[in-house]
């Protein structure tokens, strides 16, 4: 459970970059001078497949964690990446479906 969570916390971080570089890339579009972000495409491929992804397993693991909670059992996970976890998927689901 402490690697599916550090795995998810990655995610989150590549959401983060994802949704900086897309605004990077807009504001530069509305200025007309449109090279990308930056130039290494990989790059930004990977992290914009493991930031808008990281909703479905961010989604997982807060559903686990809330059945390991609700079941009371033990949980190996440090308090503060469970609730850095799920304020991440509360800014995903905003980004996602209201912006």
């Amino acid at each position: 459970m402490r690697f599916f969570s550090r795995v998810v916390f990655i995610c989150n971080c590549c959401f983060v970059l994802a949704v900086i570089l897309n605004f990077v890339e807009q504001a530069h579009k509305k200025n007309g001078n449109f090279n990308g972000a930056i130039q290494i495409r990989p790059l930004v491929s990977m992290l914009v497949i493991l930031g808008y992804g990281a909703i479905i397993v961010n989604f997982i693991l807060n559903i686990f964690m809330l059945v390991l909670f609700l079941t009371r059992r033990k949980q190996n996970v440090t308090t503060w990446l469970v609730w850095v976890n799920f304020f991440f998927l509360i800014a995903q689901i905003f980004y996602h479906f209201i912006l």
